[in-house]
């Protein structure tokens, strides 16, 4: 049998192997590369969707499984990659040159912990092998800087071919760009809205963000000028909603969801923040300070996922002040692999998204 007829009959019992979140054959996704025969032994490629795929091993398992059916196979050897899909275009919105898909971190109300979700999802998807970076479009607000150790970081401005260029802050793998670093650190912002809508813009525009996979928009609370802003500007992938379990948050979170679907972004999904409280002194309990059940009863009701819940732990305060971010710090917590599941399930989702 010729080496061409061998490749084929790999490529056909791969066939019937499907991603998960696709639903669709590994082969006709062009996902199975690089088939290699030698003395029994099978080698190829496995080109993934996004680096922080959530069933990686499963997929590589069925691959497997599939090819040691065929006769004479001795070995099979299955080198794993990604190629993170460009987000689909909107017309009328500009995309950011080399950024694949930019999404959205919003919340209906403040003190939610979103940029504590943010800022640990960013640090998650980039130690999973993805190309990261984070706008703190908090503009009266800015703390992303401090929750990733970048307090003290001087962004540099470069004389570019269209004008001034920010160089983003860099730290636990992720770029980084905050009115933080343009400003005093008691100096409050006091903007109307025209000034907020230009320094996002040149959040998104002039900053030399080189090639990323996942550009992260960490919004300030409510529904105003820098949402409108964002999903005017740009082709969104889509945005997620952080809440808590409390009454008063979910309500705001809605009007926060209902206000993306008006204005044409998907919602990839809902996490529950502090969705309980873990003691430090007793970690087998669990209390439910602001309620539970809100995030899933509010998902099910508005129809959209319920990506994840994120529980209270002190340790996450303890790493946001300090600049070590939990699934950096304390990796094996509870709040740590919770957050890194929220980043895989959002990965998953673009992914599905723009190859739809």
């Amino acid at each position: 049998m010729s080496n061409i007829l061998e490749t084929k009959s790999i490529l056909d019992v791969l066939r019937p192997v499907q991603d998960p979140e696709l639903q669709k054959s590994l082969v006709e996704l062009n996902m199975i590369r690089n088939i290699n025969i030698v003395d029994g032994q099978v080698k190829f490629t496995l080109v993934l969707t996004t680096p922080a795929c959530p069933l990686r091993e499963f997929i590589v398992e069925d691959c497997q499984k599939a090819v040691k059916k065929l006769p004479g196979v001795k070995e099979v050897i299955v080198d794993v990659t990604a190629e993170t899909p460009q987000q689909k275009a909107i017309p009328d919105r500009q995309g950011i040159d080399r950024v694949k898909n930019i999404i959205a971190i919003s919340s209906g109300k403040g003190g939610v912990g979103k940029s504590t979700v943010a800022v640990n999802v960013a640090v998650a998807l980039a130690q999973m092998g993805a190309k990261v970076g984070l706008i703190d479009a908090d503009i009266y607000g800015p703390n992303d800087p401090t929750m990733l150790g970048l307090a003290d970081a001087q962004v540099m401005v470069q004389q570019g071919q269209s004008g001034e260029v920010l160089e983003p802050a860099f730290n636990h793998g992720v770029k980084l760009v905050s009115m933080a670093f343009l400003i005093d650190k008691d100096q409050p912002v006091i903007w109307r809205g025209p000034m907020l809508n230009g320094i996002i813009r040149q959040f998104l525009y002039q900053v030399e963000w080189g090639e990323l996979d996942y550009l992260l928009v960490d919004l300030p609370p409510g529904t105003g000028d820098a949402q409108l802003t964002l999903a005017q500007a740009v082709p969104m992938s889509g945005v997620v909603i952080v809440t808590t379990p409390q009454t008063v948050a979910l309500l705001d979170s809605r009007k926060g969801l209902k206000m993306f679907q008006q204005l044409g972004v998907s919602v990839l999904g809902i996490v529950e923040n502090m969705s309980y409280f873990v003691p430090p002194d007793m970690p087998e309990k669990k209390y439910d300070i602001f309620g539970s059940g809100g995030g899933e009863r509010t998902a099910q009701e508005l129809e959209v996922p319920l990506l994840g819940g994120v529980p209270l732990e002190m340790p996450v305060r303890e790493g946001g002040d300090s600049g070590i971010p939990i699934v950096v710090g304390d990796p094996g917590s509870v709040s740590a692999q919770e957050l890194r599941a929220i980043a895989q399930k959002i990965a998953a989702r673009v992914s599905v998204a723009a190859l739809a």
